[in-house]
């Protein structure tokens, strides 16, 4: 998945967001800043290989942030499942 593909779908921000949406199965796809704190997002990677989630670790913290149109960065969004 791509920051553009995330831009685009309904999606949430914040490592603690992000974690509640991967707990209740409604994250399709979780990326990480590759700048953020690995003290931060530890636990959210290991939750989401625990339950399978893609988890895509490639853009800065401001790039997350852009792609979610909030004016900060972000260490962890998440694309939420489509509703059927």
């Amino acid at each position: 998945m791509t920051l553009e593909t995330l831009a685009a779908m309904p999606h949430v921000t914040g490592v603690k967001q992000v974690t509640k949406a991967v707990g209740k199965g409604k994250a399709a796809c979780v990326f990480i800043a590759s700048d953020a704190d690995e003290r931060v997002t530890r636990a959210l990677k290991e939750l989401c290989a625990e339950v399978g989630v893609e988890l895509v670790e490639s853009a800065t913290m401001a790039e997350l942030g852009k792609a979610c149109s909030i004016e900060v960065g972000s260490a962890a969004a998440a694309a939420l499942e489509e509703k059927r």
